[in-house]
């Protein structure tokens, strides 16, 4: 698809509507919402399973990202009120009854990767104050799954905190971030574009800082073909939740429909791929590298400690950029994120309260959210529990299925949908895609 789409407003003749300042800002947008703590954990679960069976997931990340979104966004646009977030246009095709379903799915697909934001960004500010400021308490500690450190440097590691109280240290982290939303959506949108921008150049300096660092540890174990299969089924999960932006679709759908109106679709399309292309770019290059400048141990240890692979690397490595940028980067990336998904998360809960209690004023609607979601938030960061567990096990299953199946399904039941069903491969891939990270989760309990 070229960078011209054409547009027809009404009242007006069909005009050319050029790329423009808007249409990167949405880009930026949608690259900040997914660059996050799924970023920032995606070497350590990909890499853990082996060089292989990454540069399989890195050929697949790109389609399975862009379809997927795309998808969405037709999906919001859909509907005949041009006012419809996604609740309200699962309504209008599928009845109150589903709705009411896939409202509480929506909801649940978001507020778990809000919930791992909190504590990633707990986790993340805590071990700079004690590995990069050197501020610390030793006290007995253990990995966030309760076993011991896999080795007496780990251990050392592990056994330095903060001496700012946890439960402190995350209610002031998590307020903080929250308040700059409540400001207003707009604010938000120029602060996330803003922090975008650095963190771009910097994600891409890191990785090309890293290559001197690069060995053949990884590379040169031997494939072992016959867990090929079960390695890339299981990583699907880490590879939907890392390059996942679907909490912002919906208002960037609108967003577009606004200006553009019937002919939104086009340029929505156009965004999509150009989001999805950015982040298989950055965000590759920088698992690559992250990757090959580490051992399988240190990535098994990196888990352990349930921290982030620049939190890691800041923690072992030996340049002075490493150890106060790679911090920097992971402040942003959880930040960034965590506005979109907030947004994300608030819309589903808000859905779902106004069905359950039509009655409630708005305004208290939108009150319940905040409170609910900041101290809910605020008792998993205090909790700590694995990241990695959390997007495995929660965060990427529901996100496939609202992403990759539901509008897949509506192709085939509604009727405004069906004229996206001759793209057939891509429509198979997706559900494919959709249902490999749903059922890896059951493979992995066993």
């Amino acid at each position: 698809m070229s960078d011209q789409a054409t547009i027809t407003t009404a009242g007006s003749d069909i005009k050319s509507a050029k790329w423009n300042k808007a249409d990167t800002e949405w880009v930026l947008s949608l690259f900040g919402t997914a660059v996050g703590a799924g970023v920032l954990f995606l070497p350590i679960k990909a890499g853990l399973g082996g060089f292989w069976p990454l540069v399989f997931l890195a050929l697949i990340a790109g389609p399975m990202t862009w379809f997927a979104h795309r998808s969405l966004a037709r999906f919001v646009l859909s509907s005949k009120n041009k006012d419809s977030d996604i609740t309200d246009v699962v309504e209008e095709h599928f009845g109150k009854g589903a709705a009411k379903l896939i409202t509480f799915a929506y909801f649940f697909a978001i507020y778990p990767i809000v919930l791992i934001y909190g504590v990633g960004i707990t986790n993340t500010f805590e071990s700079f104050i004690v590995n990069q400021l050197d501020i610390f308490t030793e006290v007995p500690r253990l990995a966030a799954d309760g076993a011991p450190m896999l080795n007496e440097a780990g251990a050392q590691l592990m056994n330095k905190v903060s001496g700012i109280p946890r439960w402190l240290l995350s209610g002031g982290l998590i307020l903080a971030m929250t308040a700059l939303i409540l400001f207003g959506k707009e604010l938000m949108l120029k602060a996330t574009s803003a922090l975008v921008y650095p963190l771009v150049f910097i994600l891409l300096g890191l990785s090309l800082f890293l290559i001197p660092s690069w060995n053949t540890s990884m590379v040169s174990v031997a494939p072992d073909w016959s867990s090929f299969i079960p390695v890339v089924w299981l990583s699907i999960p880490i590879i939907v939740f890392s390059f996942n932006h679907s909490p912002v679709i919906s208002q960037f759908a609108k967003a577009q429909r606004e200006t553009y109106g019937d002919n939104a679709v086009q340029k929505t399309d156009l965004i999509c791929k150009r989001a999805g292309q950015m982040l298989l770019g950055f965000v590759m290059l920088f698992v690559f590298s992250c990757v090959l400048s580490l051992s399988p141990a240190e990535l098994a240890q990196a888990k352990a400690e349930n921290i982030s692979i620049l939190s890691y690397l800041a923690n072992v490595h030996e340049s002075k950029l490493i150890q106060w940028f790679g911090p920097f980067v992971a402040f942003a990336a959880i930040t960034s994120s965590y506005f979109g998904h907030y947004l994300g998360a608030q819309e589903g809960l808000n859905g779902l309260i106004k069905q359950v209690v039509p009655t409630m004023p708005t305004k208290s609607i939108n009150t319940f959210s905040v409170v609910f979601i900041v101290v809910t938030t605020w008792i998993v960061a205090i909790v700590n529990p694995s990241v990695l567990g959390l997007i495995e096990t929660i965060g990427a299953p529901m996100i496939a299925a609202i992403l990759f199946l539901m509008p897949m399904y509506a192709i085939k039941k509604v009727p405004a949908m069906q004229k996206y069903s001759s793209n057939k491969a891509a429509n198979i891939f997706t559900v494919v895609c959709g249902l490999g990270a749903i059922t890896s989760v059951i493979y992995g309990a066993f």
